[in-house]
């Protein structure tokens, strides 16, 4: 060491370390990770980042369950679309599930949100924000709905729409009474898994700048120097997330009666 200071002794950026120094360093960094572990468990400092972080709490649910209303709606007229082979609206859809699945969300929260400045010069508000995160969601997890509709239906037999017509079914009769519950029975595994997966997806809304619950969590375990809030963050997306599979396992029982 004593070689490299001669060395650059001309270098106004000259840096010394004594071994005492070094001692010092390495005792400092040891007790201040040693007490952000030991904050991790202290009950109290959870508790304080579950009540800072509860009033985001709404914001969340609100993302979640309005994206998820009007995607799972989208999801189904794409679905239509595609199935039923209309000539311009059949390309239109497998192109637009196409492009929604292949590029990230977080791109597509920021085409969104900057895009009407960027292309038409409008100018945006600070409101607009929260629109823009439920237009992304919307867009993006409507293209997943419609995949999983897909499927649903391509699941149930042939056989029993021949059969509905011969029973004198019309096709909206046969489509909405024999063959929707069955698509619902097969559907609900991976909707639940989509309804997790948005719920999840909300904490993407802070590239934007909207304050959900995941930011703030982030704002807070920053200005705290404690991994507590962000513990309190994932507590709740469990119990949300828990709560769902709870639902959607209960609904699917109560259709085992489609085989």
């Amino acid at each position: 060491m004593e070689s490299y200071n001669k060395e650059h002794a001309d270098n106004p950026i000259d840096i010394r370390y004594t071994d005492a120094d070094a001692s010092a360093a390495l005792i400092d960094l040891y007790n201040g990770r040693y007490d952000d572990i030991m904050n991790l468990f202290k009950p109290s400092a959870i508790w304080e980042g579950i009540v800072r972080i509860v009033p985001n709490i709404p914001q969340t649910l609100e993302i979640a369950a309005i994206a998820a209303v009007i995607g799972i709606v989208l999801g189904f007229l794409l679905a239509l679309f595609r199935i039923k082979k209309f000539p311009v609206l059949s390309q239109f859809a497998a192109l637009y599930i196409s492009f929604m699945r292949g590029t990230p969300l977080m791109l597509q929260l920021i085409a969104v949100y900057f895009g009407p400045w960027y292309l038409f010069r409008i100018r945006i508000s600070d409101g607009y924000r929260f629109y823009a995160v439920i237009i992304a969601f919307v867009l993006n997890y409507a293209a997943y709905f419609a995949e999983i509709y897909r499927a649903g239906i391509a699941a149930v037999p042939k056989g029993q729409r021949e059969a509905a017509a011969v029973l004198g079914y019309t096709n909206a009769q046969a489509f909405f009474r024999i063959v929707l519950p069955q698509v619902i029975k097969h559907i609900l595994p991976p909707m639940a898994n989509e309804f997790i997966t948005l719920i999840k997806d909300t904490s993407l809304a802070f590239a934007i700048g909207v304050m959900e619950m995941f930011t703030l969590a982030k704002q807070i375990s920053s200005a705290q120097r404690s991994m507590a809030p962000l513990i309190a963050a994932a507590v709740f997306y469990y119990v949300f997330n828990a709560i769902v599979a709870f639902i959607m396992g209960r609904a699917e029982k109560r259709l085992d009666y489609y085989r």
